[in-house]
């Protein structure tokens, strides 16, 4: 599984055996059950998690009791509350696993030690986060630009592996609609 995390450090970085070593070491290596929790709301978010297999999401509960999904993570992406990451604060979120997955674990602390050893990885993490935050960014304009229906079909076009993995309702909770609403939309599609 280590193969996986070096072929995407070396997207953005070079690295040697030695150095991807000594990077492995500031990560402990977490096996998750599908709906297990890696993070609860209320509580520190002390972790980012990098996803070897599987597939992350992160969530909150809204005034009426309803979960609504903010983002997935799926094989080479990285998920956590960045705000309460950064101030090591308390989270409004909750992790998941929504599959069996496999994910690589960085405390705070470890990842700020790391950044000090091995400088290059805060090359790495800058264009980490520059990419989540153009990610958010577009997905902001997508919300205000579409129609629920062509937000629907542009998840669809754009993220075809999330459409076979994830379950509608989830679809539909990142998406803001209801499940119900995500089926008449599926269906007009059919006919």
């Amino acid at each position: 599984m280590s193969d996986l995390f070096r072929k995407h450090l070396e997207k953005f970085i070079e690295v040697d055996d030695s150095e991807f070593d000594a990077i492995l070491r500031y990560f402990t290596l977490e096996k998750v059950t599908k709906k297990e929790n890696l993070m609860m709301a209320g509580s520190v978010c002390r972790s980012h998690f990098f996803v070897l297999q599987g597939c992350l999401r992160k969530f909150f509960i809204n005034e009426k009791g309803i979960e609504q999904t903010t983002e997935f993570a799926i094989e080479n992406w990285w998920l956590t509350d960045n705000l309460a990451y950064e101030q090591q604060g308390t989270s409004e979120f909750y992790i998941q696993a929504v599959e069996r997955s496999e994910v690589l674990t960085i405390s705070k602390p470890s990842q700020d030690k790391l950044l000090q050893d091995i400088p290059k990885m805060e090359r790495y993490f800058r264009f980490i986060y520059q990419r989540a935050y153009a990610a958010s960014q577009m997905r902001i304009k997508y919300l205000y630009d579409f129609s629920r229906e062509e937000l629907y079909f542009h998840f669809l076009d754009r993220y075809p592996a999330f459409i076979q993995r994830i379950p509608q309702y989830l679809i539909a909770s990142f998406l803001g609609f209801t499940p119900e609403y995500l089926s008449e939309i599926r269906a007009k599609k059919r006919s």
